[in-house]
């Protein structure tokens, strides 16, 4: 049996078209482009404009934060276009996983589904703590229980995440309802935040631009600079153009959960229209509320008297707007909310894929008969999350967020190209423009931004994958779907013959 086995294309499309009836295989389809919309820009909304912008601004690109956003955007909007016509023509779940199934081969597709629950289950637990934070800050609430610093056991995150985990299990109708009402709010909040904000944006805070390159400190050398400096031999700095490009790296983590877009696609009800509509829509609105708002933050106050707790809030209580702060912390808490839940059910989808696979146990891939959720998996998986978020302080590890990502972006967009030349005939509602160049580009680009990435990022990554292989070695690679299938269809083995 061959690590480099491919799922049939219409196995994927077989399952994809089961309605759930039988509380197996298939999921329902209740969601529309705007609910797609709503799920991608509930995700990519949240902790990037919210913690991110001040943190990079003020550590490594000064006021080039805005460009930092915008080449991200760039990157992401390539890794869109790909995610866009593989889920428009094999709509299922799993997104990035199914897709390596079909066209790389099993052993590719382990490796990036692993990832991905790494990205979701850390991307969660990660702004779950932030979320508690800001809930302190505005109800000044006892920081020995809210705080992300201090506290043995952060009650807040641990709430919020079994809160959101039961609305995603309840039903993708409800996700979707309470995830457009958060959005609502957040998106009119940024729009509110960009038009205030430029009343206060002094020329002066905005040059330089791009600050010139300084010497890195004690904490941006080692094992902690970027790859690209630790391979070259450079010394570790900061600000500059690499500056830039290492703030790119780290803010990408802003735009990664567009691809619980593409994890809806079988439940989506039109999904060759609405999933190309739901994902490149998510990336443009999404990018350019980013620029927006990191251009007026960093034209507010000067980058290096930033505040990274609450950059955006603390901008406006600098320029005497207090009342603004204070719909800022609401804006978060909203935004927030439904990072959290979007990806608790991406996680779900994806967990529920690699199940039904066989790749893990598939008895936690049952759909309730009633909701029409994975609910085993996406239970276990809430409770993960809630344990993480409760117990260990994640904010160092956000940046492996940001490596799973790009490393799942790599990989579908080879898939792109391996896909068309392997069945030229699959209808493609979809098609990536100027293939396979623009794909190249875009697995180009995002290995890039990895390489922009710290060592220690690599190290801790490269270690989860290592405890990927031993599961898939010593359970999934002999007891899934595909592999039982080849042992039932071989022939048996000739008995030994007669003195």
């Amino acid at each position: 049996m061959s690590v480099l086995r491919t799922k049939p294309i219409k196995d994927v499309l077989a399952q994809a078209d089961a309605d759930g009836s039988d509380g197996k295989l298939g999921l329902r389809r209740r969601l529309g482009a705007v609910d797609l919309m709503g799920f991608g820009i509930g995700i990519v909304i949240g902790t990037g404009i919210f913690t991110l912008t001040g943190i990079e601004a003020k550590n490594h690109a000064g006021p080039g934060v805005v460009v930092s956003f915008a080449v991200a955007g760039v990157v992401a909007l390539l890794a869109a276009l790909c995610y866009a016509e593989l889920a428009s023509s094999v709509p299922t779940a799993g997104s990035a996983y199914t897709y390596a199934y079909a066209t790389m081969g099993e052993i590719v597709a382990w490796i990036i589904g692993w990832d991905l629950l790494l990205e979701f289950a850390l991307g969660s637990a990660v702004v779950a703590r932030g979320w508690s934070g800001y809930l302190a800050e505005l109800f000044d609430l006892p920081s020995a229980w809210f705080a992300e610093e201090g506290s043995v056991v952060n009650l807040g995150a641990i709430a919020i995440v079994l809160i959101l985990g039961v609305v995603g299990i309840v039903g993708i109708r409800e996700s979707a309802r309470v995830t457009n009402l958060l959005v609502l709010v957040k998106v009119a909040i940024c729009v509110f935040i960009v038009v205030a904000g430029l009343f206060f944006v002094k020329a002066a805070n905005l040059s330089p631009f791009i600050p010139a390159t300084e010497p890195a400190g004690s904490g941006e050398d080692g094992i902690r600079q970027p790859v690209t400096q630790a391979l070259f031999g450079l010394e570790p700095s900061v600000f500059g153009f690499a500056g830039v490009l290492t703030a790119a790296a780290v803010v990408f983590f802003a735009y990664t959960g567009f691809e619980a877009v593409a994890n809806l696609g079988e439940e989506t009800k039109k999904p060759r229209r609405d999933l190309p509509l739901g994902l490149l829509g998510t990336l443009l609105i999404s990018t350019v509320l980013y620029i927006g708002v990191s251009l007026v933050l960093v034209g507010m106050v000067r980058y290096t008297e930033i505040d990274e707790g609450a950059p955006i809030a603390s901008a406006f209580e600098a320029v005497g707007a207090g009342w603004a702060a204070i719909l800022v912390s609401i804006a978060a808490i909203a935004g927030l909310t439904s990072v959290i839940l979007v990806d608790l059910v991406a996680m779900g989808r994806i967990g529920f894929a690699i199940a039904r696979d066989g790749l893990i146990p598939p008895s936690i891939a049952k759909v309730h008969p009633r909701w029409g959720t994975p609910y085993r998996i996406s239970a276990i998986m809430t409770l993960g999350v809630a344990l993480l978020a409760g117990f260990l302080p994640l904010s160092a590890l956000a940046d492996l967020v940001s490596i799973g990502a790009l490393c799942a972006f790599v990989l579908v967009s080879v898939a792109v190209p391996i896909l068309r030349r392997r069945r030229p005939d699959l209808d493609r509602p979809f098609k990536v423009p100027f293939s396979p160049v623009l794909p190249i580009v875009s697995a180009l680009a995002c290995l890039y931004l990895m390489l922009n990435l710290s060592v220690e990022t690599w190290i801790r990554f490269l270690a989860w994958m290592l405890l990927g292989g031993l599961i898939y070695f010593g359970y999934g690679y002999r007891r899934n779907r595909l592999a039982r299938r080849e042992v039932a269809q071989s022939p048996p083995e000739p008995a030994p013959a007669g003195r």
